[in-house]
This record gives structure tokens, sequence and C-alpha cells, in this order.
């Protein structure tokens, strides 16, 4: 028995537990019974559910939910640790790096390379997700009563670019990944700008939008991971003698410069500087600090054959975390406009799926396989990044309810939309050989 079965089965065994737990208290009407067996049944359903392959492309779907779950049954509980708030800004900053970082490792400089060989794919995938989302979201909140702070946050995740589910849908549903890819790079690099202007002509109005300092948020929670990533990837891929010792002194001079403000170089280079100065000045350590984790990464790369693999576990991992520590921190919040924000997500979402396919199907003419991918890049946004902004806001609570919940619906129903694609495409495959034996006969000869 591989210690996969073995934690798949240990999964499952908790899940009955949790739920016979669950059940108990609730018949019981005892919160101490039922919460933790609650928790422990959509946990251990989540690890368990891989023991069944037809529900192993859920897993990660099932995990959001957990996290969810978990966020709502003890809120507070879940994100102070003695004290300690885990959702506080650095640690926020930590985690969505780490998350994008790991996001970004799965993109290569060849993947911008492709954009030019179908760059009008790319282009309607960007141009659908930057325009129809954003936009979608504002009706949201003209139709809804939300609150100011709930409602731009709905803005936030509309303006947000494409995520890792997005790509991960894609390639359940068997639809075109090299053009999810390319949408994902393009659309990623472009938030740098788009986010923060759709953000700042959506949602100025409604709360006090710092148009330079959100900037240079996405800065530092997209560009500067994924910049480390693609640096690592030039390393690994096409650097040469004299390309490797220009990063190394590079990353060097960096090391050197976060030494210096570690040993008191901020207190005498920026202590008293004005708070714009001091806003670049900690871009600048970030970029720093890139160059030195690109260097330190390539170097792991190539010791620890296992460092790869860990990567899009991490990327969800920090998925999972934003999406729970989001819903904990805005519990009250949520319980408050829980059904109709869910409502009101689910409609972003289902649209955003659907414009996105109809745009790029009956506007722009493209194949099936193509609109399909495009519906997911438009109908699932970076929860994380949103979570990410909504921190460095000050304001997890409320403008980071949005992605919290669009989070979790999102990969239900991209997954649900996904799977279905797939089988439809295996029952016409079927369909098709069943009409005609003769012809994959002769492929199959043909490759032989």
């Amino acid at each position: 028995m591989t210690m996969t079965t073995v934690i798949h089965k240990t999964g499952l065994g908790l899940s009955v537990a949790g739920a016979a737990l669950a059940i108990i208290g609730a018949l019981i009407q005892s919160a101490a019974l039922w919460q933790p067996g609650l928790v422990m049944f959509t946990a251990g359903f989540a690890a368990g559910a891989g023991y069944w392959p037809g529900l192993r492309s859920y897993q990660f779907t099932l995990w959001i939910i957990a996290g969810f779950v978990a966020a709502m049954t003890w809120s507070t509980d879940l994100i102070v640790w003695g004290g300690f708030n885990i959702t506080h800004k650095w640690i926020v900053f930590l985690v969505i790096q780490a998350t994008m970082f790991s996001m970004g490792t799965k993109l290569t400089i060849q993947d911008f390379i492709d954009v030019a060989k179908m760059p009008w794919a790319v282009f309607i995938g960007t141009f659908c997700h930057f325009v129809i989302m954003p936009l979608l979201g504002l009706s949201i909140t003209l139709i809804f009563d939300f609150p100011p702070e709930v409602a731009v946050g709905i803005l936030l995740i509309g303006a947000c670019p494409s995520g890792l589910s997005s790509t991960v849908m894609v390639y359940i549903a068997n639809a075109n990944l090299a053009l999810a890819v390319s949408i994902a790079a393009v659309s990623t690099l472009a938030a740098t700008v788009m986010t923060p202007l759709w953000v700042n002509l959506l949602a100025g109005s409604m709360i006090d939008i710092q148009l330079t300092a959100m900037v240079m948020d996405v800065v530092k929670i997209v560009l500067i991971p994924i910049g480390a990533a693609i640096l690592h990837d030039y390393l690994k891929t096409y650097a040469g003698v004299r390309g490797r010792r220009v990063v190394q002194m590079l990353a060097g001079i960096g090391a050197l410069w976060l030494l210096y403000m570690i040993a008191g170089g901020w207190d005498a280079l920026f202590d008293h500087a004005s708070a714009e100065a001091q806003m670049y000045a900690v871009v600048l350590n970030f970029v720093a600090g890139g160059l030195v984790w690109a260097l330190f990464y390539n170097w792991l790369y190539g010791r620890v054959a296992g460092v790869k693999k860990v990567m899009p576990t991490i990327s969800m991992m920090g998925i999972i975390f934003f999406t729970t520590t989001a819903a904990a921190a805005g519990r009250d919040n949520l319980v408050q406009v829980g059904f109709l924000l869910c409502f009101a997500m689910l409609m972003h979402n289902l649209g955003g799926f659907l414009i996105g396919y109809l745009m790029s199907r009956w506007i722009f003419r493209m194949d099936v396989q193509s609109a399909r991918t495009v519906a997911f890049e438009v109908g699932l946004q970076n929860g994380g990044m949103a979570s990410g902004l909504a921190a460095a806001m000050g304001k997890l609570a409320t403008v980071g309810l949005a992605s919290a919940v669009m989070t979790p619906l999102g990969n239900v129903s991209g997954s649900l939309l996904a799977n279905y694609w797939r089988k439809k495409d295996a029952r016409q495959a079927q369909a098709a050989a069943a009409k005609d034996p003769v012809q994959p006969a002769c492929e199959n000869l043909s490759k032989g």
C-alpha cells in the first residue's frame, strides 16, 4: 500500500468520524461536537477524495471548501494564535509572494515568445478578461446594495488577472493549454497597470484609493515574484557564463543592500524621508530580495530533484490560506451579506464564463477549444492577489470578502464545467468511433 493510498484512506476515515460527530452534535445541539465534526468531515473528505479517480480533479476545490468551512466555524480562533494575528500585512505579503512565485515557475520565457505565434487569440483573451469582469463587477455593485468596502472588493476581484485555477481547469477540460498559459502570462503582467487603473476608475468614489501606492503594491505582489521566477528560467535555460555572472553580481549587490538595510541603513537613509520616498525604497528592497531569491532558487533547483514538484502545491496552499483567512477575518461582515454576496459572486463568475465563451466564439470566431479556454481565463480571477491587495489596504475583513467568496465558488463551478466539457468530448469521441470504427483502426495501423 502506497503512502498516497494510506493518506486517502485515513482522510476518508476522518471524514466518516467527523460526519458522525457533526450529526450527533446537531441532534443534541452541542456546538462543541458539531463544529469540529463538520471541519473534520470536510477536511477529511478533501484529503481522501483522491482515493476515487473520478474525484481527483476536484481535490483542490474540496480543500478550498474545507478552509472556508473552518473559517466560518471558528473565525477568530483560526487566525489569532497566542494573541498574534496571522493576517498581519507582512505575513500576507510573504505568503502572496510565495504563491505568486510558485505560480510564476509554471511560466517560462518561451511562453512569452509563444505569444507571438497566436497574438490575436492572446489579445482576445486578455481584452475580454480586463473588459468583461470589471464591467460585470460594476453592474453587480449597481444592482445590489452592498456596503461600500464590500462593493470595492467585487470591483477589485473583477480587475485582477486570471490565476492558477483557470489554467488547472483548462487542463482538466482538455482545452487549449498553450493559449491559457499565454493569456495568464500576459494578463498577469498587464495587471500591474490595469488592476490599479480599473479599481481607481470604478471604486475611487467609494473609498480613498491611492493609485500610486496600489501600483507599487501590485509590483511587490505580482511583478517582482513573477520576475524572479522568469529570471530563474533565464538562468536555467538561456544564460551563458557571462549572463550568469551578471545575475550573480546583481544578486550580490542586492544581498549587500539588504544587509545594510537590516544593519541600520533604513534609519540612516529613509527614517526622515517622505512617505513617497519610503514607498519606493520598500519596492527597491523587494527588488533586491527578488534577485537574491531567484539565484538561490536556481541553485536549489539544480540540487534538489523534487523542488519543482513542490511549487504547484505551494500555489494551492497559498490560495487556500487566503480564502480561509479572508473569510475568517470578515466572518461577521459575511454573515450580514452572506447569501446576497454569494449569489452576486456566482453571477459574476458564471457571467464571466458565459460572456467570455460567447464573445470569443461568436464575435471573434475562435475554435471551440480556444473559446473554452477564454471562458476559464475570463471567469476565474486571481483571488490570492485580490486578498493580498485588500490586506495591503488594511481592509481584508471587508474588501477581501468578495475574493474569499469568489474563490471557492469559482473553483466549484469551474471544476463542474471543466469535467462536463471533458466528458462531453469523450462521449462525442466514442460516438464518432462507433459510427466509423474503420477510421480509428486505420489510424492505429498507421501509427504502428
